[in-house]
């Protein structure tokens, strides 16, 4: 089982839009240097949506290859129509990956039954392990708890990324779940608190820049060490805070690019983080020692 802190990794980019191998390259490293403990190409923070097909296999070969073994590697491979979700997830278990992330089915809204065909279909197709992934917030479609129980004993499906921050509804998953499937957070903010409740991990976009420390509290939770696990929380918040002040992954893209760490390249409809929020994402970081 893949356990602890998931980067959910931004692309690196060229002013020009145009995909950076080497800072790809780098980031590998970066991650696998501090601590973290599976990494996640290709997911909502990676600008999947404005990648097409043939760049977005490239970057999930590229952390493959480059990660060779040293890390869990959970591609992306989520899509709205699921012939398109069938393919991506075959071409992402060719490539070697670990297991995929699926999200739900964006804009066409289907009804729960929609979404458990969807998912049944997926997992009929393609024997790779499988993470639901449930984001209203940006999908417009709220997975319910029953739906994720009536999809828990299909063999391929492993675990969920939870990213609606309701810790409640997180807590009565874990215990309908059981140990049939995993539940990750898909929240930074709140992500303790369902490691606490018995979670397995927290696919986040904060671990983009701060690795080590999200590795470290994810492992406080873990080992339930809820006192140690707050109080590093409320040290974390204002930079949890501090990603989201725009949509992501402006702000983390930012904080990326003055750590150093990528160009500032971002791709439309998305643009650069207003300069309004620079002050703030800087004193964010610099509050954690990070600059």
């Amino acid at each position: 089982m893949i356990t602890g802190s998931i980067v959910a990794m931004a692309t690196p980019m060229h002013p020009d839009g145009q995909l950076d191998w080497e800072s790809l390259d780098n980031l590998v490293e970066f991650h696998i240097k501090h601590g973290t403990d599976a990494l996640l190409p290709m997911g909502t923070t990676g600008e999947s949506a404005t990648l097409n097909t043939e760049e977005h296999l490239e970057v999930v070969e590229r952390v493959i290859q480059k990660a060779d073994g040293r890390r869990p590697i959970i591609a992306g491979t989520g899509a709205n129509s699921t012939s398109e979700a069938i393919e991506l997830t075959q071409e992402a278990k060719r490539l070697g990956a670990d297991a995929c992330l699926l999200v739900t089915p964006y804009y066409n809204k289907p009804p729960q039954r929609g979404l458990i065909k969807h998912y049944e279909a997926i997992a009929a197709a393609v024997d790779v392990p499988q993470i639901l992934y449930n984001v209203p917030g940006r999908t417009g479609i709220d997975m319910q708890p029953e739906t994720v129980v009536a999809l828990a004993d299909v063999e391929q499906i492993i675990g969920i990324k939870e990213a609606t921050g309701d810790i409640d509804r997180a807590r009565q998953l874990i215990e309908a779940l059981g140990d049939r499937v995993a539940v990750y957070s898909g929240d930074d903010p709140t992500a303790h608190e369902l490691i606490l409740a018995g979670g397995k991990g927290n696919i986040s976009v904060t671990a983009n820049v701060a690795p080590a420390l999200m590795h470290e509290l994810c492992m406080l939770c873990l080992d339930g060490r809820a006192e140690e696990a707050r109080a590093l929380q409320e040290r974390l918040q204002t930079l949890h805070s501090a990603m989201f002040c725009e949509s992501n992954p402006v702000p983390v893209k930012w904080a990326m690019h003055r750590l150093g760490l990528a160009p500032e390249g971002i791709r439309l409809p998305l643009v650069a983080m207003d300069s309004r929020y620079a002050a703030k994402v800087e004193l964010a970081m610099t509050s954690l020692e990070l600059l």
